[in-house]
């Protein structure tokens, strides 16, 4: 009988759609591929660049004052900012080809705390090809894009919290 059992709970587990890897909603883990080229100023002038950085992740958000979603999940990013101080993980925040008084507005009302990066032309956001706004890449720290991110989440909730703690230090290649 327990041969029985385990041999039926080892087929389930081989079903499409069922996975003994659970990711929070909307992360989703795709083939490795490199990140593309990411190098912005925020509204001060301070340029931001992605590397390859021994023992830290990245995590790349594209955004947009008008998208909806945005306007949702823009608390949360903060507030996941200020929970990950110190963690293993930077943040990149992308705004996509909007004016700065937009983008100053838009954050003034909804997270004042979000340093941005301005995409003034949206060449950076057109490289990284999101699927839509708002759109998460966590990059790893050789600088492959290994999970992806489509839609708001609420990033506030502990299983993203601790999904992104505990994302793992690679070998750098």
């Amino acid at each position: 009988m327990k041969k029985v059992l385990l041999f039926l709970f080892i087929s389930l587990l081989s079903l499409p759609g069922i996975t003994s890897t659970e990711y929070p909603k909307g992360i989703i883990k795709i083939p490795p591929r490199p990140a593309p080229f990411l190098s912005l100023e925020n509204m001060d002038g301070k340029k931001f660049t992605l590397n390859k950085t021994e023992q830290r992740w990245s995590f790349v958000h594209f955004w947009a004052s008008w998208c909806g979603p945005c306007r949702r999940e823009m608390p949360a990013i903060q507030a996941l900012i200020k929970t990950m101080n110190k963690r293993n993980i930077d943040f990149f925040i992308v705004n996509t080809a909007e004016s700065e008084d937009t983008i100053f507005s838009f954050l003034g009302a909804v997270a004042p705390e979000i340093d941005t990066l301005l995409d003034r032309d949206g060449l950076t956001t057109e490289a990284w090809k999101p699927r839509g706004l708002p759109s998460t890449y966590l990059v790893d720290p050789n600088g492959y894009i290994q999970y992806v991110v489509i839609g708001g989440q609420d990033w506030r909730k502990i299983d993203y919290q601790q999904f992104l703690q505990h994302l793992p230090i690679l070998k750098k290649q």
